[in-house]
């Protein structure tokens, strides 16, 4: 009785901790959600301006740059050697220990950033070659592309330190303000379109000051509910502390696995510098389109279950770690299997839709439209990865992680190469899709072994019932571009595509939720839970 008595008392916590995850996805969706719509116009925008020219080719290389470095420095190491620690710290020493731990980080971290800073500046020129070494030495693609690195790289600075007080404030369930930050750089990146660069000779270079305005009201906004949970931002000069040792030695192979994903970047916008100009553009909006679910739910899931599962690892709980990661798994893939196909099938209206304004012309419509298509058939791997990455982290383990890496990295050069002359930059996004299915298959087989009481085999049956369901939404969706399109019913010009498109959204959403039904998906529960906050 006592053994039945505690298994229903660790069920119940357990219920308890998805609920909550539930929750905390839920308010990281919804803000999520608000940036990537103002993500979409940002990109509307600079595609109206810009187009799929040098001017946005030369600005998607130089901002990519800080972005490789804030993913090594921010939220690809900082901010998941930092929470396992931090919240270790509140869990077992209070927040006066935790506080101080972060404190010190601060300001080790601002001393190495300002220097990075500098000496990005200063070596623009050989940075940007090995970038993109297809812009050649000495043309006005290459010139343009120095001044935009320099302009954007101190956003490294500003957005690292956003990933730490997102780190502190995410480890203390205040999700709010952390998820709201990525909205703030894309209305400076927007106002810096609008309103700086028709006043200068160069106009790509407003959009590139829009960064950094972005940048400062990102910091802006993380600072007050900080200093509200109780972190002071006096320097702590401690850099002994021992847990400083513990972040920098969980960094060492988070760097190495961020330096490796990024690398898989650079190489790719490398070998796509050699094909015709505007595929690294079209390469571009078609990740952005697929960032969109991608972001809004399994990024948001796994941002959400990084704090949480750290702390039932921290106490050793794996009955709840294992519990929480499933309902984590089942949720990813309830809502990124039907996003999938849904891009697939309206790729090509979506992008016309949000894209193919003044310089961006029916032809860079049909080619990022081919660059999404075979990203789309990604989607469900990148979205797994982003769950399982967070597990492991939570565990501490940021080896493992790493070396699953290095197989997806030299999976997706190898393939790169071999399906870019036959496919062009279409090869590249086949690639990375590819190999990020070789990464997640490595990364759950090896999971299993680590926590042997997580249970793939509900996971697997959820998975069928949802993909179940996406195929007769996908059914639908043919039928309705099939007996619609032909009779003409929506006319040409934005108003009448956004109201086709709409329409589909809304048959498809009717038509998978009512399979998901019929198909009894335990999800849909979860999903009223994650859409609502409580």
């Amino acid at each position: 009785m006592k053994r039945k008595a505690a298994l229903l008392k660790t069920a119940a916590a357990g219920e308890s901790g998805t609920h909550g995850l539930g929750r905390a996805a839920g308010v990281i969706s919804a803000f999520t959600f608000l940036s990537r719509i103002l993500g979409l116009i940002r990109d509307m925008v600079v595609a109206r301006f810009f187009g799929a020219g040098m001017a946005a080719d030369a600005f998607f290389v130089a901002f990519r740059i800080p972005n490789f470095l804030r993913s090594l420095f921010a939220e690809g190491s900082l901010t998941i050697a930092f929470i396992p620690v931090f919240t270790e710290y509140l869990a077992q020493k209070g927040k006066p220990a935790a506080f101080e731990l972060a404190r010190t980080v601060l300001t080790l971290l601002s001393i190495i950033l300002v220097i990075l800073s500098v000496a990005g500046i200063l070596l623009a020129p050989w940075i940007v070659r090995l970038q993109a070494f297809g812009f050649g030495g000495g043309t006005e693609k290459y010139a343009l592309t120095v001044l935009l690195t320099r302009i954007t790289f101190p956003y490294i600075l500003l957005i690292s330190l956003v990933a730490l007080f997102m780190g502190v404030l995410n480890s203390l369930r205040r999700f709010a303000a952390p998820a709201a930050a990525p909205i703030f750089l894309n209305v400076g990146i927007i106002a810096g379109a609008y309103w700086i660069s028709p006043r200068l000779s160069e106009p790509i270079i407003g959009v590139a000051i829009g960064v950094l305005l972005g940048g400062c009201m990102q910091v802006a906004l993380q600072i007050l509910p900080a200093l509200r949970a109780g972190m002071s931002l006096k320097p702590r000069w401690q850099f002994a502390h021992t847990g400083v040792k513990r972040i920098g030695l969980l960094m060492l192979p988070a760097i190495f696995g961020s330096a490796v994903y990024q690398f898989n970047q650079i190489m790719g916008t490398l070998i796509a510098s050699f094909l015709p100009e505007g595929s690294i553009s079209w390469l571009y909006y078609a990740d952005r389109l697929v960032q969109f679910p991608l972001g809004v739910f399994a990024i948001a899931i796994s941002t959400a279950s990084l704090p949480t599962l750290s702390g039932y690892a921290a106490n050793r709980d794996f009955e709840r770690f294992g519990r929480t990661l499933e309902y984590g798994i089942r949720l990813v893939f309830f809502i990124t299997l039907p996003s999938m196909i849904g891009l697939i099938l309206l790729r090509e209206p979506l992008v016309e839709l949000f894209f193919e304004r003044g310089a961006f012309d029916s032809v860079s419509s049909a080619m990022t439209a081919l660059a999404l298509f075979y990203y789309c058939l990604g989607l469900w791997a990148f979205s797994g990865v982003r769950i399982l990455v967070s597990a492991f982290y939570a565990l501490q383990d940021t080896r493992t992680p790493v070396k699953i890496a290095v197989v997806a990295l030299v999976t997706n050069l190898s393939l790169s190469l071999a399906l870019m002359s036959p496919l062009k930059h279409g090869g590249l996004a086949l690639a990375l899709t590819l190999a990020s299915t070789v990464q997640f298959s490595c990364l759950l087989i090896l999971l299993k072994r680590r926590v042997a009481v997580l249970a793939l085999r509900p996971v697997g049956r959820s998975i069928l019932k949802s993909f179940s369901a996406a195929v007769l939404m996908g059914a639908a969706i043919l039928l309705y571009e099939h007996w619609t399109l032909p009779m003409s019913l929506w006319g040409a010009g934005f108003w009448p595509l956004l109201t086709r498109i709409a329409a589909a959204i809304v048959l498809a959403a009717v038509v998978y939720f009512g399979a998901a039904m019929v198909l009894r998906c335990a999800e849909l529960d979860a999903v009223r839970g994650l859409l609502r906050r409580r």
